[in-house]
């Protein structure tokens, strides 16, 4: 138990320097008119989702937005694949984080059969060619992959159906992804095999323990930007000009909110 305290009690501390220098690295993204698109990939309940929420929860959303699209529609499905994901990459000062990106089709779309055999051989063969475009058009690209065991998998599985509050996360695909662990896993090796370049790598975040991958992950991002700190005016809050002349209305004039802790 003391351990456990010991532990938390330094990730929190970890993580509390780390949001610092986030906010410290999109300063400079915004002042510097960078690009940078963040991909998170891997197994369902891998705990890319923890990860991203850590990232964003102290930046600024105006210029950091994550995207996780839902599935394509009819009108979608019949344009370029990579089209509705060229259409949220981020301008000049932004941060996008894929949760999930343009990977599906390696991965969930190849293993359950909702693309063809014709249309996953070209994704691996063009994916390659259409990020190096990405990159020289001046986007800093990061991939990351989350690993997880089949029995953390499973267990966390078993604490959204457990748990009222996260029951929304457990999909009917999450379901039959345990049923095809091992297509899973030979779908991820192929992916890596043809996507995995010198130009553009995969990070892999071994995630079974949700909190040391955070850390991990965050502080590897951190190293990858190239960022500096971005100076500051220094601030002084003015005086608040008093007007004895004006006069409020009544609070019984308006509907307010009920104070129910009591």
């Amino acid at each position: 138990m003391s351990d456990k305290k010991d532990f938390n009690k330094k990730y929190e501390k970890t993580i509390e320097n780390l949001h610092v220098e986030l906010v410290k690295m999109q300063e400079w993204v915004i002042q510097e008119k960078k690009k940078v698109a963040l991909i998170f990939e891997g197994r369902d309940a891998a705990g890319k989702g923890g990860t991203i929420k850590r990232i964003i929860e102290h930046l600024n959303p105006r210029h950091c937005r994550v995207v996780a699209l839902a599935a394509p529609t009819e009108r979608e499905k019949t344009q370029w694949y990579f089209q509705r994901y060229v259409n949220h990459l981020p301008a000049g000062g932004e941060i996008v984080i894929y949760d999930r990106s343009w990977y599906n089709r390696a991965g969930v779309e190849h293993v359950m059969e909702f693309c063809t055999e014709k249309e996953y051989i070209n994704f691996l063969q063009t994916c390659p060619e259409f990020e190096r475009m990405l990159i020289s058009s001046g986007i800093q690209l990061v991939k990351y992959w989350f690993s997880v065991g089949p029995q953390e998998q499973m267990s966390r599985f078993k604490g959204r159906i457990d748990d009222r509050t996260k029951g929304w996360k457990l999909s009917p695909m999450d379901l039959e992804s345990v049923k095809r662990w091992d297509k899973y896993s030979e779908a991820k090796d192929n992916m890596l095999e043809h996507t995995d370049t010198e130009f553009c790598p995969w990070y892999i975040v071994e995630s079974d323990n949700k909190k040391k991958a955070r850390i991990n992950c965050i502080t590897h991002l951190l190293s990858l930007v190239d960022y500096e700190e971005v100076d500051h005016p220094v601030i002084e809050l003015p005086d608040r000009d008093v007007e004895e002349s004006v006069e409020r209305p009544p609070k019984s004039n308006y509907n307010y909110v009920p104070d129910v802790m009591k």
